[in-house]
């Protein structure tokens, strides 16, 4: 049962999408499975956002010189339409927290800030699809 739950969270740390399926596939229940995949989740926000941020400090002390590209597209757009709470929520909810990581840090947005809403967004995001699943397995 414990490395059943091991495995959700670890899951969880990187794909909460893969998570909580696995969890309903191990035959944990509705519960057992938010708290693992929360706890997963956010576990992988600050790893990510631990790493991110020596991976940065590392390269800004090589002076590593490229050439600017202009700033437009898409993400440019978003990033100034919606900013840190588009970014850190509805990027986890589509595309996960690490990426929305990534990409905030690329932009050098505030951490603090970044990592607050992407918690928010994983703890939505686990909310949502374990009601699904399990409302969906109820289904059948």
């Amino acid at each position: 049962m414990i490395l059943k739950i091991l495995t959700v969270a670890g899951l969880a740390s990187f794909e909460i999408y893969a998570a909580i399926p696995a969890g309903f596939a191990f035959g944990l229940s509705p519960w057992a499975i938010f708290f693992a995949s929360v706890t997963g989740g956010v576990l992988g926000v600050f790893v990510a956002a631990f790493l991110g941020d020596r991976i940065r400090q590392f390269f800004s002390k090589k002076k590593i010189v490229k050439e600017e590209k202009p700033k437009t597209g898409l993400v440019y757009r978003l990033w100034n339409k919606y900013g840190i709470i588009g970014l850190g929520f509805l990027g986890t909810i589509t595309v996960g927290a690490p990426v929305s990581l990534a990409v905030g840090i690329g932009f050098k947005a505030p951490l603090k800030k970044l990592i607050t809403w992407c918690c928010i967004g994983v703890i939505t995001r686990c909310v949502s699809f374990t009601l699904i699943g399990y409302y969906g397995l109820k289904l059948f």
